[in-house]
């Protein structure tokens, strides 16, 4: 059986929410000198770059994209990959995400992160499910939504077509 999409951000829904979600970044973050937005493959990285647009129109940041290739579906995750490793010390780094489910994801993508002169780590993720299991906490979330388990949230962020649909 074949469960009927339903709409739950738009394309300008999204885009307003990455403006307020680059906004908060800033604020929070105006004194770094060095800032990563590392996105975790495919739509987190997708949606660190639309965050990075959105930071360089309203602010000087000095920001770096980083992706972090995750196997979402294996229970462990013997190494993970990134696209390149910061030849900066000292900087703060966000982790960005489409969509909070668990939370495993994220604790599996700070990994990399906690072997490095970090000076702060923080989270962003468009969809926050609150479903955690793990001690995950989100600093900039687009949008909260309570789902069961058995619901999923697909997010879309091509050039045509920014959407989150509920299934």
């Amino acid at each position: 059986m074949v469960k009927e999409k339903k709409l739950i951000l738009d394309k300008a829904q999204i885009a307003q929410k990455i403006r307020r979600m680059a906004y908060e970044i800033f604020e929070q973050n105006y004194e770094e000198q060095h800032l990563v937005l590392a996105g975790i493959d495919d739509m987190g990285f997708r949606l660190s770059e639309l965050i990075k647009i959105e930071l360089e129109k309203i602010s000087s940041l000095s920001c770096h994209l980083i992706r972090i290739d995750i196997d979402k579906d294996a229970s462990s995750q013997p190494q993970i990959q990134l696209s390149e490793i910061p030849e900066i010390d000292d900087f703060s780094v966000i982790i960005v995400d489409d969509v909070l489910n668990s939370g495993r994801t994220l604790v599996y993508a700070l990994d990399p992160f906690l072997k490095m002169n970090v000076k702060k780590i923080q989270t962003a993720v468009l969809v926050n499910r609150s479903h955690n299991k793990f001690p995950i906490a989100v600093d900039y979330k687009g949008y909260e939504l309570g789902t069961t388990i058995q619901e999923h949230i697909e997010v879309q962020l091509t050039d045509n077509d920014y959407s989150a649909f509920l299934y």
